[in-house]
């Protein structure tokens, strides 16, 4: 009996790590749809794909592990030029102001991107954005599931979509910042 909290504590842990893991293990597949089907999206149209946030992050581990987050798809356009090393078509540019010529992509693949952004008008911006530069846009986002999710210091907002609209929410004490729904 004396042991019973113990017990209880490793139930508790493993079954918050199971938790977890089923979490990345649906995110992880939703991340490879979106990716296939915005590949497959560019192909019909006959245009490039545009990646918005590179494959490897803005830390050295993806490259030691030598594990992308995804694929790289045409061309790569991130602030950081760690995340899109070795890329042969990579743009250093702010999804905010993107340099591309209206409906040039055929699609668009951001992963992981918007819910760095400081604001929701940031966030707004960069869909707006990404919009006007591709036909069709496909976004990954972390489920609010996820522990990391929340844990991630510079996640400043929460992203969703329901059917065609996509959600954004200014994280934590949000100081007057607005939500906002963005049709796209």
């Amino acid at each position: 009996m004396e042991y019973l909290w113990l017990i209880v504590l490793a139930v508790v842990v493993v079954g918050v790590g199971l938790w977890q893991l089923a979490v990345w293990i649906i995110e992880t597949r939703a991340k490879s749809r979106q990716y296939k089907a915005a590949c497959a999206c560019a192909r019909e149209k006959c245009k490039p794909l545009l990646v918005a946030g590179g494959p490897w992050g803005a830390t050295r581990t993806r490259h030691r592990l030598n594990k992308p987050a995804h694929g790289n798809g045409d061309v790569c356009l991130d602030i950081n030029p760690r995340a899109f090393d070795g890329h042969p078509r990579a743009v250093m540019a702010s999804v905010t102001h993107i340099p591309f010529a209206d409906k040039c992509f055929g699609a668009v693949f951001a992963s992981h991107l918007l819910e760095h952004l400081p604001t929701v008008d940031a966030a707004s911006q960069a869909l707006a954005e990404l919009n006007r530069v591709a036909e069709a846009v496909y976004i990954v986002y972390p489920s609010r599931q996820s522990l990391a999710g929340w844990m991630v210091p510079d996640h400043h907002l929460w992203v969703w979509q329901k059917d065609s609209t996509t959600y954004l929410r200014q994280r934590g004490k949000s100081n007057g910042k607005r939500a906002a729904e963005y049709y796209g």
